[in-house]
């Protein structure tokens, strides 16, 4: 296998998850980790010529450049002769493929209401903008507390996913609570997090 070029920043939970499921089926060894600094308003060159998005993760392999995790993790998930965290059929595959969906909504919900909050000049925030966002990053953690029980077991892109968000609001969003309603998923995620895949990724200090 060729080896791959991962663009990526510590703090970008869509990264993470790359990051997890690269270190979960032992791929990392394959890729050269390129940390890049970029934010919605000030792009980043190298990453432009790999996405023309301009987003992170970006994965360059050797005819092609993959782009969007979910893209990027699926590829390297036939990369492997191990285990996949993208079940190949049945049931299993949509309770993961709705996990990741619910973990990515999360996450786009709760960036959404980061740069309101951080990027835009003050004078031009909007607040109902950031509740309304919120709303819909506590409507996803309600849904994940009533069904925990679906999300233990090994894990797969939606366990991995969800973890990378919840990841993300302790990083982001560390006065918003948002275990207090919601213990069994707590619960999970507190064992989740002791994965060495996980720990390996947590984000900088803020």
């Amino acid at each position: 296998m060729a080896k791959m070029r991962l663009y990526y920043s510590p703090s970008s939970p869509y990264a993470r998850k790359v990051r997890v499921l690269a270190l979960e089926t032992g791929l990392d060894k394959k890729i050269d980790m390129v940390n890049v600094a970029l934010t919605p308003v000030a792009p980043n060159a190298d990453v432009d010529k790999h996405n023309p998005i301009g987003k992170i993760p970006a994965l360059s392999i050797k005819n092609m450049d993959l782009f969007d995790s979910p893209v990027i993790c699926e590829y390297l998930d036939h990369q492997h002769k191990g285990r996949k965290l993208f079940p190949r059929k049945g049931r299993d595959r949509w309770v993961s493929l709705r996990q990741q969906a619910m973990g990515d909504g999360l996450l786009d919900a709760a960036l959404l209401a980061r740069y309101e909050g951080f990027l835009r000049p003050e004078e031009r925030r909007w607040p109902d903008w950031t509740k309304g966002q919120m709303k819909k990053v506590d409507g996803v953690l309600d849904q994940l507390e009533a069904e925990a029980k679906a999300l233990k077991g090994k894990p797969t892109i939606g366990t991995i996913t969800i973890a990378c968000a919840l990841g993300y609001l302790d990083f982001r969003f560390g006065s918003h609570d948002w275990r207090n309603k919601r213990p069994k998923l707590a619960k999970w995620f507190t064992a989740f997090g002791k994965l060495p895949s996980m720990k390996a990724t947590v984000p900088p200090p803020a």
